[in-house]
């Protein structure tokens, strides 16, 4: 039974992230929202949830420990400036200017750059798994963003540049926090990352100044389910999951958030995609797929 509700929260988390990626796309060039300020408010709603979540269910005391040595402070605001907000907004950026689709599948390239920085580090060796790894995610890149012809994108630059950053931003997330992850619960972690992030941005674009009354019924759903499944609910059903799954079930479970993504955005946007570029997304989650599955000798 628990195994049963492990997979659901995982399911559910992933495909919330990928549907909220398209609805995101969706906001930008149907209702002309803003990414600045979608990402601050995302942010801000989305942290506040988490951590009254971690009180309303765990330790309260917890809560503040990040803030009560000068290290773990430094961490905390590097973290959620560097990684919490990079990867959110390079994301958004790239759905801007390009679709979710891409913008997803671009994102989940971050395994090859944290497999080159670790090499380049010397704190791991080039294994043929990750030479399978590159080889995929470099195939995948080419025929999605060039649909088979080298002569022309058929992704806008400036999505492609934003989606990269996204991968950089979302290698930076993943590697960053360890020793945090070791003295603090995730949901505070994270919690306290959204709202630094979302704090920072709201500096340079305040989320207040912002006439929302034009906007129909349907955009102020989409927004709601943006902020709160796309978002919240997405992180806190994949962070449970952990309870009742190994991580390398939860990744695996979890690789259907690009699949969510491209699916919603292909037939539901009608974005257009050519024959190349499914090969190069077959490419990328094949790559995740195999990241999850294959388990190399000891």
């Amino acid at each position: 039974m628990n195994r049963r509700k492990g997979i659901l929260l995982v399911l559910i988390g992933a495909i919330c992230w990928g549907v909220g990626g398209t609805i995101s796309q969706k906001l930008f060039q149907q209702y002309g929202i803003d990414v600045n300020w979608l990402v601050t408010v995302r942010l801000l709603i989305s942290g506040g949830l988490l951590l009254f979540v971690h009180v309303m269910t765990k330790e309260k005391t917890h809560l503040m420990g990040v803030w009560q040595k000068k290290r773990t402070v430094m961490q905390i605001l590097l973290f959620g400036l560097m990684g919490m907000l990079a990867v959110q907004y390079t994301y958004m950026a790239s759905i801007q200017h390009g679709n979710a689709a891409v913008a997803t599948l671009l994102q989940y390239t971050a395994p090859v750059m944290i497999i080159v920085y670790l090499v380049i580090r010397r704190q791991s060796t080039f294994t043929r798994r990750d030479l399978v790894t590159v080889v995929l995610a470099l195939a995948g890149m080419f025929f999605l963003l060039t649909n088979g012809s080298i002569s022309t994108l058929t992704v806008p630059f400036a999505a492609v540049m934003w989606g990269i950053l996204s991968a950089v931003a979302l290698s930076f997330y993943t590697l960053y926090p360890i020793s945090l992850l070791k003295q603090f619960d995730s949901l505070v972690i994270v919690g306290w990352a959204m709202l630094i992030g979302g704090g920072a941005l709201s500096l340079i674009h305040s989320p207040w100044k912002v006439n929302l009354t034009h906007l129909p019924f349907e955009a102020y759903v989409y927004l709601l389910f943006v902020v709160i499944f796309g978002t919240m609910i997405a992180f806190w059903f994949y962070i449970e999951s952990l309870q009742y799954l190994s991580p390398k079930e939860s990744s695996l479970i979890g690789s259907v958030e690009p699949l969510a993504a491209v699916v919603t955005t292909v037939f539901w946007l009608k974005e257009p995609f050519g024959l190349f570029q499914w090969i190069g997304t077959a490419c990328i989650v094949y790559m995740i797929l195999f990241l999850a599955l294959y388990q190399p000798k000891k």
